[in-house]
């Protein structure tokens, strides 16, 4: 599953459920227009006491508030995490100051995944791989072939085809931040 906006050039995300593993990847690049200000930042975390992982894309100021309201509903909904994204994707599709901010989320569990969007989307993927950002559709091509045509684990999976697309996709780069769920 995909959703990728023109404005959101900044990182790729990438979330995947293979072989007993959860694990979610994100570039560590920070670009305003063509130039990059920060190679190591970190977009991925692993949140309600390490049970959650969440990335984000887009603006990082309203990324940090969409995880805060996110950790928020996961807590009133005390670790569902269908019920938080739906509430968040809710209160983002209505609240006259979340609708201007300019981010996705990827949240993920030991059973779920989910895409949250500020147009109100909360996709679940079929297939268990998950991308947003400016190379989410170099992530997702090579994460689904990996999985498809590899032996590999979630973790090297991952790593590889993160390798691939910041080898593509000039707003991705080489420096990942990678956090996993043990099943």
């Amino acid at each position: 599953m995909i959703i990728d906006k023109k404005s959101l050039r900044a990182t790729t995300v990438l979330g995947v459920r293979h072989k007993g593993k959860v694990v979610l990847a994100g570039d560590g690049q920070v670009t305003f227009g063509d130039t990059v200000l920060k190679t190591k930042a970190r977009k991925v975390r692993k949140i309600y006491d390490d049970k959650v992982l969440a990335g984000f894309a887009g603006a990082a100021a309203d990324a940090f508030s969409l995880f805060e309201r996110f950790e928020s509903k996961l807590e009133e909904f005390r670790g569902n995490l269908g019920r938080a994204a739906v509430e968040l994707a809710k209160d983002w599709r209505t609240d006259r100051f979340l609708r201007r901010l300019d981010a996705q989320l990827v949240v993920m569990d030991k059973e779920k995944i989910f895409l949250i969007s500020g147009t109100g989307d909360v996709i679940e993927p079929d297939d268990n791989v998950v991308a947003i950002g400016s190379g989410a559709p170099y992530a997702l091509a090579a994460g689904r072939a990996l999985i498809k045509h590899s032996n590999l684990d979630a973790v090297h999976l991952v790593k590889e085809a993160m390798e691939i697309t910041s080898s593509i996709c000039i707003y991705t780069n080489f420096n990942l931040t990678i956090e996993i769920l043990e099943e």
